[in-house]
Formats: structure tokens, sequence, C-alpha cells
């Protein structure tokens, strides 16, 4: 081999770190990653509460990201924003928005990766209305139907979650209904709907290179946006970090693990690292 030869080589190494981030290179690249995006509440509110045993469980046992925030309020622009890497220039919970921008879905496909969203109550596969009749489903959680290239079938009724989980897409977001997710419900609500609903496919993914994330769209007011969000995998490092994160790192994470082009604002976020063992 010639120098010219060796050149070539790390020449093309170097490309291929910068088209999937410099960080890709050191993380795992997860079977499946599992996104559970509750409502309103701080960090503060979260640990401070008594009646959620099954959200603390799930802290001690991830890796809890104690300096992570939302980008804005209300809800809506920051479903938008972690699906897009912008809130695209909605400030409001307003429905319905159109876009033909790019965003998690795409990036996903072009590396051949699938991408599903799973919304309690909605009403059928690629439904979308502003809200189904019984008002537990509301689409400003929903960010799918908002952009013209996801296809319809990426959105989908939680009723279609799959009991095997080694069916479901490379990336899944779940969010649960307006009383399980801690908007109209309680806490220890959305405490024990995590548990029956989600507790199998942690502990499958403790075992099978997968990932269950947890976080929230905003806080209640009480932490200048500062929200839970926990990591919890095989290949996590469980303890507490301390490194000041937000919604578009968590979204230059995702494509990172698969090594898809970054989303928007997610360009410039460094993502994160140091949780993986």
């Amino acid at each position: 081999m010639t120098v010219l030869d060796v050149r070539r080589i790390l020449s093309g190494i170097c490309l291929a770190m910068l088209g999937t981030g410099a960080g890709a290179a050191s993380l795992p690249r997860p079977q499946h990653v599992v996104v559970v995006i509750e409502e309103n509440r701080s960090l503060k509110t979260m640990e401070a509460a008594s009646d959620l045993p099954y959200i603390h469980q799930l802290a001690r046992e991830g890796a809890l990201l104690r300096n992570y925030y939302a980008i804005t309020h209300p809800s809506e622009p920051n479903y938008v924003a972690l699906f897009s890497g912008d809130t695209q220039g909605v400030t409001d919970d307003s429905c319905p928005h159109s876009y033909q921008k790019p965003n998690l879905a795409e990036a996903l496909a072009a590396k051949r990766m699938s991408f599903a969203i799973y919304s309690e109550n909605l009403p059928a596969v690629g439904f979308t209305g502003c809200g189904s009749e019984d008002k537990l489903y509301r689409r400003k959680h929903n960010p799918a139907p908002d952009f013209t290239a996801v296809p319809r079938d990426d959105n989908r009724p939680f009723s279609g979650f799959p009991a095997d989980f080694s069916k479901l897409p490379a990336v899944a977001f779940v969010v649960p209904n307006m009383m399980d997710d801690m908007h109209d419900g309680t806490p220890a609500q959305a405490d024990a709907w995590l548990r029956t609903e989600m507790d199998g496919y942690k502990r499958w993914a403790l075992k099978n290179h997968s990932l269950l994330i947890l976080t929230w769209d905003e806080d209640d007011g009480v932490d200048g946006n500062r929200v839970m969000t926990v990591i919890l995998g095989q290949d996590v490092k469980p303890g507490n970090y301390d490194q000041q994160l937000n919604h578009y790192d968590l979204l230059r994470m995702l494509t990172d693990l698969y090594g898809a082009a970054p989303v928007g604002a997610a360009a410039q976020a460094k993502g994160i690292d140091g949780v993986w063992k």
C-alpha cells in the first residue's frame, strides 16, 4: 500500500465522520428506540413528587439528564421542534398546519431506517383531524401529520404498538392521551400508565440493545423550562448527567445513532454523549 493509498483511506474516513456527525462514531447502534413524551412538568416537580414510584425507578435505572430543557412554550412547538429541528414558526397549539420541511422520519428513511409515532386514542392510521371525538387525542401533540412528506402509515394509534418488540420501527415516538400524559390527568395516573404500557418494552430493551427514552414537552412554569429526561438501555451507563441539553440535542442523537443526516437546528446541536457504556 502506497502513502497515497493511505491518504485516500484516511480522507474517506474523515468525510464519513463529517457526514454523520463527529460523535456518531462513538455511539451504539440500537436495534430500536422508543421515545415517550409526557406533558407539562418540570424536573423539579417530578423529583419532589411522592406518588411517582415507576418514574423514579426509571430515573434510577437509566441516565438522568438533569440539565435538559424544552425549547419554548406551549406544547405544540416543542413537539414540532423535536421532530424537525425547528418550531416552524408555530407559537401556539393551533391546528392544522402543513410543512414541507426536513424531519426525523425523512432523515431515517434516507438511511432505509423506519419511523412511526404511536398516539393513544388516535382514531385510525393516518388520521389528520385536529382531535378525536372523545377529546383524548389532540393533533397538537402529534407532529407527523403536519409534514407532507411523512407517509400516513407512520402515523399510528397506540393500539398498534407491537407486542413483539422486535417488530417496532427503528425509532418510535409514543404519545399517551390527554389523561395519561399528565396534561389533564394526574401525574400518578401517568406513572401507572407508564408501568402498565412501557415496562415490558423497558425490560426487553435492557436485554436487546435497545433504548427507552422518557421526556417531557415543556415544564410547568416553575423551573425555567427544565424537564426530566431519562435514557435507559443495555448500552447506557446509569447515573446523573449535568451537561446542558435540549430537544435539539435529543433529535441530533436520534439521527446520529443511525448515521442519518441531522435535521434543522439539530445540525448545530452537540447531541448526547457520555452516557454510553
